[in-house]
């Protein structure tokens, strides 16, 4: 045999010895799984609620045009702190104030008015009182006049005369009454002419006084989009009013954020939260729940879900303000913002990556541990269950045990921003899978799996 052909089969001898070592790893290989692999763990885990919004003053007021008028003059810049009851603006006032003029000098005449008649009242009083005297006097006369005349010691001229003085006297008595009850009738209605002009000036004062637009607040004037000579509209049933301008408190600043509809039963009052500004990407500010919206909104439309007419699928949020507290002083209304809000802290209890958790049909379970004890692929096939059973799913993790994937059922607790809480179902340091996400979402029950090696990394 030629020295050709002795290297000729070896070579043929190692070709063939390396193509049963490579039949033999991949057959040893056939079915397993890549997985990658962790463990579950004890640790301090926090639910978070993540919300958008914007800065908001906690009590502002939007000052509007309570009469018609040309801006006469402006007070006050955007930016510029007020005092409650400052003078802020003032509209064109001369027809206003010239009837508010005019109604004065009509209260000072009724004013007159009512004095002339309590003078005339007063006057009466004394002339029913002289008519009294008069009156008993006379009383007292035609009494002796009857006395003497009985016994003949008057002429019956003098006694005529005497009974006239006393029907006289009478008379006027009675007159004197009258006078009294018109004098008092006159008082009355010249005191309710006066209440009327005195009710008519504050109505004209009211109408002048609108007319000078003063702060309701102490604040800040965070917008004021009207200038000197602009004509000022009141509203009415059919237009809003011409807007003036926005005084803000703020001493205390919110942030209004929009909570989605699945958070919105973990938020509560009194939660504390960590609130970001888009304008001061570097600083965190600290805040507590202090409002939670009971009406949903619908996303796409911001509007109320009660002012909806017909039903609708679409998302929905509802509105929290969490009330900063310390905000800076540069801090201004409509700035974005986002607020991280902790629902709930658990304290040493078993986690694992949220990814982990899947979700697996009870029948294809039960299918695939029987198929195992019996040993065939047939006899999972084979296998049937009822609907309830083909229809129920359960929620767990992949357990690796003995180079097998072993789904396990259990029961979750709060969400953190990666891991959850496992309340039943795992101990400490029992491996799970945890990805990847294509193996999780396809990787059987029983399943053999192997741990995926890292990538190797680059030299630099």
């Amino acid at each position: 045999m030629t020295r050709r052909r002795k290297y000729a089969l070896v070579v043929v001898g190692v070709a063939a010895l390396a193509l049963v070592v490579g039949i033999s790893v991949k057959q040893s290989r056939a079915g397993l799984v890549e997985v990658q692999l962790g463990k579950v763990k004890r640790q301090e885990l926090t639910s978070v609620v993540t919300a958008s919004g914007e800065i908001r003053p906690q009590h502002y007021v939007n000052l509007s045009a309570q009469s018609y008028g040309k801006i006469t003059e402006i007070l006050v810049e955007e930016g510029s702190r007020v005092k409650n009851g400052q003078v802020l603006l003032k509209l064109e006032a001369i027809q206003p104030a010239a009837n508010v003029e005019g109604q004065r000098a009509v209260v000072k005449s009724a004013e007159a008015a009512v004095e002339a008649a309590q003078a005339s009242h007063r006057t009466a009083l004394a002339e029913q009182a002289r008519a009294a005297a008069d009156f008993e006097r006379a009383r007292l006369e035609w009494e002796r006049a009857q006395l003497m005349f009985r016994e003949q010691l008057i002429s019956q001229a003098e006694y005529d005369a005497r009974k006239a003085a006393f029907e006289s006297a009478q008379a006027a008595t009675d007159l004197a009454a009258a006078r009294i009850r018109q004098t008092v009738a006159d008082l009355e209605r010249v005191r309710f002419q006066l209440r009327q002009t005195q009710a008519q000036l504050a109505q004209l004062t009211d109408v002048l006084q609108r007319t000078i637009c003063t702060s309701p607040i102490d604040g800040l004037v965070t917008n004021l989009p009207v200038h000197v000579g602009e004509q000022m509209v009141p509203g009415n049933e059919f237009n809003p009013s011409s807007f003036l301008m926005t005084v803000a408190d703020m001493s205390k600043v919110t942030a209004e954020v929009k909570v989605d509809e699945t958070d919105i039963v973990n938020v509560e009052l009194g939660q504390t939260a960590e609130v970001t500004i888009d304008a001061f990407p570097n600083q965190k500010f600290q805040g507590m729940v202090t409002e939670i919206g009971t009406t949903a909104i619908v996303r796409s439309t911001g509007q109320s879900a009660t002012q909806t007419t017909t039903g609708t699928q679409e998302a929905k949020d509802f509105k929290v303000v969490v009330t900063l507290s310390d905000p800076l002083a540069t801090v201004r209304p409509g700035l974005s913002s986002t607020a991280r809000i902790t629902t709930a802290t658990r304290k040493n209890v078993l986690t694992i990556p949220i990814q982990a958790l899947t979700i697996r049909r009870q029948a294809d379970i039960e299918a695939a541990e029987r198929a195992e004890k019996q040993g065939s692929a047939r006899a999972a096939t084979s296998l049937t269950a009822s609907p309830e059973d083909d229809k129920k799913e359960l929620q767990g993790v992949f357990v690796v045990e003995n180079g097998r994937a072993r789904f396990r059922e259990v029961k979750t607790g709060i969400t953190g921003v990666t891991d959850i809480e496992v309340t039943e179902g795992l101990k400490e340091g029992e491996q799970i899978v945890i990805g990847s996400y294509k193996v999780l979402r396809e990787l059987k029950h029983l399943a053999r799996v192997r741990e995926e090696k890292a990538a190797a990394k680059p030299q630099p």
